[in-house]
């Protein structure tokens, strides 16, 4: 035990005799500077890089900032021109041009004639069970087998 520890004191100590050597010092002291401006110089890069990521964003919101003024100025110029006006008075008042006649149909009347248009959700679901791979989809049609749901595309029974 006493010879490991003296051999490894040996060791340490030929170690640090080597830096009584100018060259070794100057290359040691070399390789902390230069250790020193790279971690700087990483750091300014890093800082770099938020700054230009912070400078992005604020260009965005600025961007978007001023597509909704123009949006805004244009919603207000419509509100002045003359075809607004004339469509509020007749959706709000029932007003009509002179030598127009005003058809009142019942509500049901006019739904009768509609078509439904697919609900969001429904669509949404048909959208995602289509990026479904193929044994996802049976995995899902089992659960809902088992479970008694039904799921959009099925007609209830």
């Amino acid at each position: 035990m006493e010879d490991k520890k003296q051999t490894k004191l040996e060791k340490v100590y030929d170690y640090a005799l080597q830096f009584r050597d100018v060259r070794a010092a100057g290359l040691m002291l070399f390789l902390v500077v230069v250790l020193l401006i790279s971690w700087s110089g990483l750091k300014v890069i890093d800082t770099n890089y938020r700054l230009q990521k912070q400078i992005a964003q604020l260009e965005q919101q600025t961007a978007v900032s001023k597509l909704e003024n123009t949006n805004t100025r244009l919603q207000n110029e419509y509100y002045q021109t003359d075809q607004y006006l004339e469509i509020t008075a007749r959706q709000n008042f029932g007003l009509a041009k002179p030598g127009e006649t005003l058809l009142n149909v019942p509500t049901e009347v006019a739904m009768r004639s509609t078509v439904d248009l697919p609900d969001e959700e429904k669509a949404e679901t048909k959208r995602t069970t289509a990026k479904q791979p193929a044994y996802q989809r049976n995995f899902q049609a089992w659960i809902n087998f088992l479970l008694h749901r039904q799921t959009p595309d099925q007609p209830e029974t």
